[in-house]
């Protein structure tokens, strides 16, 4: 562990790392470098090519086609085993091609914690240290290192010394505040940790670990497997697993119906697997694969959303709950002033005038770097201010002694001295009357209680002969500067845009209970009772809006309860803090600029932490998804009405109901128009909440549709029978395989219209993709049994009469198709 060479006095730890203060011979950082391993986080290996293209068979109905294509190559019908076969091969590469893809895309984000260090080397033991750049990968513990403001802690360290330290650690605590580090602390304030940055003051500390010594690197380390599938893979996989135990009944079935009643047997075994793939979704994993593929291409090309494992982006059109951190993404990681206040809670701009003169002059004579956060919103807010003065002194901010201080000429022979800092430092500094400075604790805490940060003011006017005081006393309180998290531009927009889609949006922050519900308040999100993560139980996270005070395991805890209450879970985040909750959700989202490891458990990465980004992946993949449904809703359904009505047709008629060629070439020009939902964009109502496919509620869908569609085909075969040449015409053979060659393509480009996802014929546009692929479906229909591959295929031209009684029977069927749907789209608003 990290701690364990950090643990006990400074001389005992430069002892056990065999170093010292004034760091590490050459010779000795190099042996070192050997036995170590160079200072880099551990790579994340990503399948390769070939391999991502076996895994996916383990797609349910891919497995089941490549089980029928090798049926159908096994009994010789080669044509059927050819276009099956064909299927799975092409499936599986475009499924590996866009996951290799976006592997690719996250190779160049990934990037050291930093590139290079400022360490302290002798050429030997005689010669004096001297500061020099050295790439990060080649630090080893016992190097004594420098660290100044913005500087990324590029290992472990321990203080051997520090002036004015605050350190940045949102990465790995989620904290957005500095935290203090001092070298003459105790725990953790002695030690800087890997993944964090330095905010202000300067430091020279000794490295404890590098590499995968690291607490950084251990979350590299955490168990890899994740959650079990995610809702896309838990809502196809209990609709497959329904319909494959169907498929493989029916051949069974088929074969001893047809032996039993009609003394056919083995050789209705080819109809009896065409059949069984007529009920397959043949084209489910290249429909599925080319909506996801073009949506995550589409989201890459124009917000810059990179989707590393394509069944997220469907994941993402599920999601009914996301869950986000407030800084950086409802709030930019910076403060602005709020009001500033005189002693009795009068606005006072005087105070903010003050409090900016004092930041300006600590910045010019401290010769700090960069203003601070709360010193930058002072200048901000208060305009040009402090030129008007000379300055003489000043003492940055302290974390020990928690002020700052500058000192400005003022009136003749006098100096002003001007302080600012923590409410009760100031005030012990300050000479008030009794009961005032509880008094002014009471204001101080009040505006803290609303979730503001709140910075004391105070002055004296001295003699400019007194020497200029670092910790002065006697001070007279001016009064407070209050600031407020800045809010994101694009938060309460994008949170309005997640409220329409049906996406509920909860606040899991480590900061302040008060500080988080301000912010949501004006963002327009209603925080309701704020909970901190201590006292919120599993069952009360569905209710919950805001959660503050949260751990690294509080929020993996609350995502699995949310997941556990029923919730299609998205989670947002980019520290290390956020990687076991990363892992827990149903899709992982995390920004480009995201510590490594939260970079690479995600599932979506964001060019930004933007709220906005995530509301154009999940109209995405509300898109991929409704397209996918639509598919699935039409080819089931229809399948399933073909199936039943070819299983009456087989066991009601003297020969087979349509010869396996027939089936196969009307699957192939079904299938081929199908294609066109995977280009279709589906109606607004299908984006207005979670996509989600219920297995009970689908198959009773397809169910449904499914007899209505037999009925449609046994009603044409009682036209067929009674009113065309007599009741004898059944036993033309080739006049039944035509017609209901025709019926079926005819109906199934109906259903292709009516069974969108959002819409129905009303809904549609004109001509768009889906239109043109029915109306080239039913022109096949109309067209291929009078051609010359028709005649091959065993179908002949039809009587006049059929063009006009079976339109009749179509007719029926689609107003009976728009009634169903009315009735359920009632049921189901």
């Amino acid at each position: 562990m990290a701690s364990e060479p950090a643990e006990g006095t400074t001389l005992e730890v430069l002892r056990r790392l065999e170093s010292g203060p004034r760091g590490l011979t050459e010779a000795e950082a190099e042996a070192r470098l050997i036995t170590s391993g160079e200072n880099t986080l551990p790579e994340v290996r990503t399948p390769s090519w070939p391999l991502r293209a076996v895994r996916a068979l383990r797609d349910p109905f891919t497995a089941v086609l490549l089980c029928l294509g090798l049926v159908s190559v096994a009994i010789a019908s080669w044509g059927t085993g050819v276009v099956i076969l064909a299927l799975v091969v092409v499936s599986c590469v475009l499924r590996a091609t866009g996951e290799h893809r976006a592997d690719r895309s996250m190779s160049a984000l990934r990037e050291l914690v930093a590139g290079t260090a400022a360490v302290l080397r002798r050429a030997d033991g005689r010669e004096p240290p001297e500061p020099r750049e050295i790439p990060v990968a080649e630090l080893v513990p016992g190097d004594v290192i420098r660290l100044g403001p913005g500087d990324l802690i590029p290992a472990d360290v321990r203080l051997l010394r520090a002036r004015g330290l605050t350190v940045h650690e949102a990465a790995l605590t989620g904290e957005s505040a500095p935290v203090a580090k001092r070298a003459d602390g105790t725990g953790e304030s002695l030690l800087c940790l890997q993944g964090s940055s330095v905010a202000s003051g300067t430091a020279t500390a000794v490295v404890v670990a590098t590499g995968t010594g690291t607490r950084f690197a251990a979350a590299h380390r955490q168990p890899a497997a994740r959650r079990e599938g995610g809702a896309f893979d838990r809502s196809v996989h209990g609709i497959s697993w329904v319909l494959i135990r169907f498929m493989l009944l029916t051949p069974p079935l088929v074969l001893m119906a047809n032996a039993a009643l009609r003394g056919r047997g083995l050789e209705t075994l080819p109809f009896a697997v065409a059949v069984a793939v007529g009920l397959t979704p043949e084209m489910l994993p290249v429909i599925v694969t080319t909506c996801l593929a073009r949506g995550a291409a589409l989201l890459a090309r124009t917000h810059g959303v990179i989707v590393k494992r394509l069944p997220a982006l469907h994941d993402l059109g599920a999601v009914d709950v996301l869950c986000v951190d407030k800084t950086g993404t409802l709030t930019q990681d910076r403060p602005v002033v709020a009001r500033s206040l005189d002693p009795a809670g009068r606005d006072d701009p005087e105070v903010l005038r003050w409090a900016a003169v004092g930041a300006w002059w600590t910045l010019q004579l401290a010769e700090l770097p960069a203003p601070d956060a709360l010193d930058e919103a002072l200048l901000e807010a208060a305009g040009p201010v402090g030129e008007e003065y000379d300055g003489v002194d000043a003492v940055p901010f302290d974390p020990a002694r928690r002020i700052a201080t500058a000192v400005v000429r003022g009136s003749l022979g006098r100096h002003t001295v001007v302080v600012t800092g923590a409410i009760e430092a100031v005030l012990e500094r300050c000479a008030t009357e009794p009961g005032e400075r509880d008094r002014l604790l009471a204001l101080a805490a009040r505006e803290a209680d609303t979730g503001l940060r709140v910075l004391a003011l105070a002055t004296a006017d001295r003699p400019a002969g007194a020497r200029s005081p670092t910790d002065p006393r006697g001070l007279d309180f001016r009064g407070l500067v209050t600031f407020r998290d800045a809010l994101a531009p694009t938060a309460a927009e994008a949170l309005r845009g997640l409220a329409d889609r049906g996406v509920t949006v909860k606040v899991l922050t480590g900061d302040h209970p008060a500080t988080a519900a301000r912010a949501c308040r004006e963002l327009g999100l209603d925080p309701g009772r704020v909970r901190t993560a201590a006292e919120l139980t599993d069952a009360e996270a569905a209710g919950t809006t805001v959660v503050a005070r949260c751990t690294p395991q509080d929020k993996a805890r609350l995502v699995a309860a949310l997941r556990a209450a029923g919730h299609t879970v998205g989670f947002l985040g980019d520290g290390v803090n956020d990687v076991a909750a990363l892992r827990t959700a149903d899709v992982s989202l995390a920004p480009r600029c995201a510590v490594g490891v939260a970079r690479e458990s995600a599932d979506v990465v964001l060019a930004e932490k933007d709220l906005t980004a995530i509301g154009h992946a999940i109209t995405a993949g509300r898109h991929a998804s409704g397209n996918i449904a639509s598919y699935l809703r039409v080819t089931l359904s229809s399948n399933l009405g073909n199936v039943v009505a070819m299983l009456a047709a087989g066991l009601l008629l003297p020969f087979l109901p349509m010869l396996p060629a027939q089936v196969l070439v009307q699957n192939l020009c079904f299938d081929a128009a199908q294609l066109a939902f995977a280009h279709d964009r589906p109606g607004a109502a299908a984006l207005r909440g979670p996509a989600v496919l219920r297995p009970r509620s689908f198959l009773r869908f397809v169910t449904g549709f499914g007899l209505l569609n037999a009925l449609a085909d046994l009603a044409t075969f009682a036209v067929l029978a009674l009113a065309l040449d007599g009741p004898d015409a059944v036993d033309d053979e080739a006049v039944f395989h035509s017609a209901w060659f025709t019926e079926n393509l005819l109906t199934q480009a109906l259903v292709m219209l009516l069974l969108r996802s959002g819409r129905g014929v009303e809904g549609s546009r004109v001509p768009g993709p889906v239109g043109l692929a029915a109306a080239g479906l039913a022109a096949v229909g109309l067209l291929l049994p009078p051609s010359p591959l028709g005649s091959a295929l065993g179908m002949t031209v039809l009587p006049a009469a059929y063009y006009l009684l079976p339109a009749v029977v179509l007719g029926l069927y689609a107003l009976a198709l728009t009634a169903a749907r009315a009735w359920l789209r009632r049921r189901q608003p």
